[in-house]
């Protein structure tokens, strides 16, 4: 990667537009960016960076849009970084636009536009630039593709900056470590760790798991069994727990079998007695129905007896009801024509009510000519009628013109109202939807801003609770590591108190004529005695035991204190140093004007759509005026056609009506007398008619008696009975005769005459010996059926607990074999020498490759002195894998980097920074990085060391590369003469130029 040119505007400290020719600079293979504190040298640098991956490096970061823009710059000035590069043989140009405060085109206050970039690719076969992408994401993974790295390892390789590499030469192995991880991407080793111990403990979980259900089913059998299952106290994950609850399973199983056979003989017994009881309950129920029948029988005959008279006169009764049926029709039609014989009476005498007095003598003929003429003299009324309804039509239909003209009239100054203010409406109708829209453009920005501030949030907390379990570890694993080391104190103590009386131990063990185990004699005059207090095998093996435990549980506590400072650097490194409060008040402030501005900006489609009304509105006035100017002039050629026609219309209806106050009313009267008329004479004629027809029925009822032999028509009509009263002897008849039956076949049944011939039944008794053999037959049932229930169940969770150890076993292989490769890759596996972590392990041999770079310049810089070298030793956490030491030439020693002075500590910075550079480009993939910049510590070397690091960064150029001195020194600028100076200034700094040449 070569930079050519880079051009700044309105960033950091620069107001104003400055450019930089690096092909121009790096002519002489070394330049100096030089200038004052604080006058804007890192903001060069921070430049490049934010051109190629949108961010900056450093504290910086997090202030990726507003905080990047020059507090000098012009209100109407944009920021702007445009970087032009050669990568991979492309040359490229990336322009970078961060999001900005920009004052409103209409009205007052401001408003944020969004972050743009562009990059653009030379075509050097047609000689121009041709675009490439608009789009934040395509582009920042076009770059890091090409580049082959990220940001952080671009910082730390392109841009190296000040004191970083010397924190690195003095920091231990945790903090090593998370500095090489992050260049060189070892988390995928990271990653395989934290894969095997959740996988390790997944199938701890689920063996243990299996046992618990294990043990579960053994509980259950135990439950189904009760005392035919012993079960001994066994807990999951104890040996030989599958093993106990198969055999007892296997007991359990073998007493049931046994248990259900006697219950089934048990059963057929209950059941014989229980047949022999109901057949016996049979035979006395039946005796006593046949018995209490043959009782029944003789009462109910007993009972007809003495109802024999009223059954006689009943029959009586219904002989004469059947006679007087035949005279019923008679009757029912003499007294159906009385009756309208009496409603016509009534009708004529109404009728004729109605009538003048002339009226009352006249007949139904004369009544009728009357109506006729009536209706006659109405007839000639129709067309007056017709004349009438004419003439009010005509009225209301004037009285709807006069309606309509004052309708126009409020249309007409309603519209012209509203139509006034139309241009005043329009414009607070626009204000609101141009404020609506500005909020909405406010909400997108700050939604960009609140995952992140949301994560960090979030990490904080993580951070704060770290904290405080990082000291809770910290303390455990302190306690643990003194019980460790007092358990094996007191083991090595009995160990020695052991040794020491070691000649009792074996002397107990001496038999007369047999030879001694350690000086082979056969005689044995004085064997040593045992002394209060002796420690023999059994006490030490008990303390060794004690501790390796101890030793196993310093192990975990330290492993548990590794896991929470890594998850507390992970936390704090996203989260920053700022508290959690203050964090929690910036997202709550973010949050309230986030939903202020959501708040403000939901109001845009409805003021869209009111003014989208109103306009709609203003169309509807327009239209509604000019409609009401044409019904007004039409309404006076219609008033005028009105008025002539209703003044012919009343002379008409003057005549028509007569006294009348008008020819409806006129017209009533008429039909009134008309109907009155009619009716009178229809009723007369209806009198006359009904009162022949009942002479008749007389005559007819008269007969109809005397052939049925009643001596008058009401004798007849007394015989007579109605439906009710017929059913309800009939019934009564009809059941005596069923009864009569009914007693007479009891009395002839052969088995009920037996019946009554044998003692009376004892049905209770028989009850209570089939209740009791029913009660014996249920019990030996719900036995059985126990029995049956407690095989089934045992042998269902047999077949159960059977197979979840075939189960099992598999799985707790896998666990030995997954718990043995976490404890080895993890570094707390005995096998594991150096306790080394599998990523730390990768980060050693990178930080090997590293050392062995930096020492051949470290080498020219210290004039052959220093050779940084790796060291695997442990740290006193007992890791390894991450020690860095340099090697004195002059005493031949080797010692720990943090002795280097302060000189020293610098080139040896530079020299691993540089080797770290070569690593980290050939590990991305070999790309070239032609340019590269050193920030600062060239004040803290003496002139020979000077002269040597300068001599080993112009050897640089022997591989084509160019590199940026950052440094204040003033001896640097009479040695480099490559210049860009930065000069600051109460508007914003400058840059000015001077090249090698």
């Amino acid at each position: 990667m070569r930079l050519h040119r880079l051009d700044i505007t309105a960033f950091g400290p620069f107001g104003g537009s400055q450019r930089v020719d690096f092909d121009a600079l790096s002519a002489a293979g070394l330049f100096l960016l030089h200038g004052p504190t604080g006058a804007g040298k890192t903001s060069v640098l921070e430049a490049v960076c934010y051109a190629l991956y949108g961010s900056v490096p450093g504290a910086r970061q997090s202030g990726q849009g507003m905080n990047l823009r020059s507090d000098h710059a012009e209100p109407g000035i944009r920021t702007e970084i445009r970087l032009e590069l050669t990568v991979a043989g492309r040359r490229l140009e990336i322009t970078r636009q961060p999001p900005w405060e920009r004052p409103k085109l209409r009205g007052k206050g401001t408003t944020v536009d969004k972050a743009q970039t562009w990059l653009r690719e030379y075509d050097s076969t047609a000689r121009a630039w041709q675009d490439r992408s608009r789009s934040h994401q395509e582009i920042g993974e076009e770059i890091t593709q090409l580049l082959g790295m990220s940001r952080e390892q671009f910082c730390q390789v392109v841009l190296l900056p000040q004191g970083d590499f010397a924190r690195f030469l003095r920091a231990d192995a945790e903090a090593r470590g998370r500095l090489l991880g992050r260049l060189f991407d070892t988390q995928r080793f990271a990653d395989v760790e934290k894969r095997l111990a959740e996988r390790r403990r997944t199938t701890e979980a689920r063996v243990r798991d299996g046992d618990a259900t294990l043990l579960a089913d053994a509980h259950r059998m135990q439950q189904a069994a009760g005392d035919a299952m012993e079960l001994p106290e066994l807990a999951p994950g104890e040996p030989g727990l599958a093993e106990a609850v198969l055999q007892a399973a296997a007991v359990a199983r073998a007493t049931a079998r046994e248990r259900l056979t006697v219950a089934h003989c048990r059963l057929g017994a209950a059941e014989s007695a229980h047949t022999e009881a109901r057949r016996a309950l049979g035979d006395a129920r039946e005796l006593a129905r046949l018995q209490d029948r043959l009782a029944e029988a003789r009462r109910r005959a007993e009972d007809l007896r003495e109802r024999a008279g009223a059954h006689r006169e009943a029959q009586q009764r219904m002989e004469r009801s059947r006679k007087a049926e035949s005279v019923a029709p008679a009757l029912e039609l003499r007294d159906v024509t009385e009756e309208e014989h009496r409603r016509a009476d009534r009708a004529e005498a109404h009728a004729r009510g109605l009538l003048p007095d002339s009226y009352a003598d006249a007949d139904a003929g004369t009544l009728a000519g009357a109506a006729r003429r009536a209706a006659e003299e109405l007839g000639g009324l129709d067309a007056a009628r017709r004349a009438e309804q004419r003439l009010a039509a005509l009225i209301e239909e004037r009285a709807g013109l006069d309606r309509q003209e004052r309708a126009d009239d409020d249309v007409l100054r309603e519209a012209e109202s509203w139509l006034a203010d139309w241009d005043t409406t329009r414009a607070a109708l626009q204000t609101r939807i141009d404020s609506a829209q500005e909020a909405a453009t406010r909400a997108e920005q700050l939604a960009v801003r609140q995952e992140p501030m949301a994560a960090r949030l979030a990490a904080a907390r993580t951070r704060d609770e770290l904290a405080a379990d990082l000291e809770a570890a910290g303390q455990r694993a302190r306690a643990s590591e003194q019980s460790a080391l007092d358990a094996r104190s007191h083991w090595l103590d009995l160990k020695e108190q052991r040794l020491n009386g070691i000649a009792a131990e074996l002397a107990a063990h001496l038999t007369d004529g047999e030879p001694c185990a350690v000086c082979g004699a056969t005689a044995h005059p004085a064997p040593a005695r045992k002394v209060a207090g002796h420690v023999d095998r059994e006490a030490e093996e008990r303390a060794h035991a004690d501790s390796r435990r101890a030793d196993r549980q310093h192990a975990e506590d330290e492993r548990r204190l590794g896991v929470v400072r890594e998850a507390l650097a992970a936390a704090t490194a996203e989260a920053g140093d700022t508290p959690t409060d203050r964090l929690e008040a910036q997202t709550a402030e973010l949050e309230r004007e986030h939903a202020r501005a959501r708040r403000d900006a939901s109001a845009l489609h409805a003021a869209h759509e009111e003014l989208r009304r109103a306009e709609q509105e203003r169309e509807r006035r327009l239209a509604d005026r000019q409609q009401a100017a044409v019904r007004t002039a039409s309404r006076l050629t219609r008033r005028e056609t009105l008025e002539r026609e209703q003044a012919l219309l009343e002379e008409e209806l003057a005549q028509a009506r007569g006294t009348a106050d008008s020819v409806a009313a006129r017209a009533a009267q008429l039909e009134r007398q008309a109907a009155l008329l009619t009716g009178a004479a229809d009723a007369a004629r209806a009198a006359e008619d009904t009162a022949q027809r009942l002479k008749d029925a007389d005559a007819r009822l008269a007969d109809a008696a005397y052939r049925a032999g009643f001596d008058t028509p009401r004798a007849a009509a007394a015989a007579l009975l109605d439906d009710a009263a017929h059913r309800e002897l009939q019934h009564r008849l009809d059941a005596w005769h069923r009864e009569e039956a009914a007693v007479r076949a009891v009395l002839a049944e052969a088995d009920t005459a037996d019946a009554a011939r044998l003692p009376a039944a004892d049905v209770p008794a028989a009850e209570r010996t089939a209740a009791t053999a029913e009660r014996r037959l249920r019990e030996a049932a719900s036995a059985r059926d126990a029995a049956d229930r407690c095989c089934t169940e045992l042998d269902r969770l047999s077949a159960r607990a059977t197979e979840a150890v075939r189960r099992l076993g598999p799985l707790r292989d896998e666990y030995d074999r997954v718990a043995r490769l976490a404890a080895l890759t993890a570094g707390t596996s005995a096998d594991n020498e150096r306790r080394m972590r599998l990523e730390s392990y990768v980060l050693a041999a990178r930080l090997e490759q590293v050392a062995a770079a930096a020492t051949v310049r470290l080498q020219r810089m210290s004039s052959g002195r220093y050779t940084l070298v790796h060291s695997d030793d442990r740290t006193g956490r007992g890791r390894s894998g991450l020690g860095l030491h340099v090697v004195d030439a002059w005493t031949g020693r080797e010692r720990d980097t943090a002795t280097l002075s302060g000189g020293e500590t610098f080139f040896a910075s530079l020299a691993l920074a540089l080797g770290l550079a070569d690593v980290v480009t050939d590990e991305a993939g070999g790309v070239r990085l032609d340019t590269l910049f050193i920030d600062e510590g060239f004040g803290s070397l003496d002139d020979q060391t000077l002269d040597e690091v300068l001599d080993v960064l112009d050897s640089l150029r022997e591989r084509d590369r160019s590199v940026g001195i950052v440094s204040h020194v003033a001896d640097l600028r009479r040695r480099i003469h490559g210049q860009l100076e930065v000069v600051k200034g109460r508007t914003g700094s400058v840059l000015r130029q001077r090249e090698a040449g």
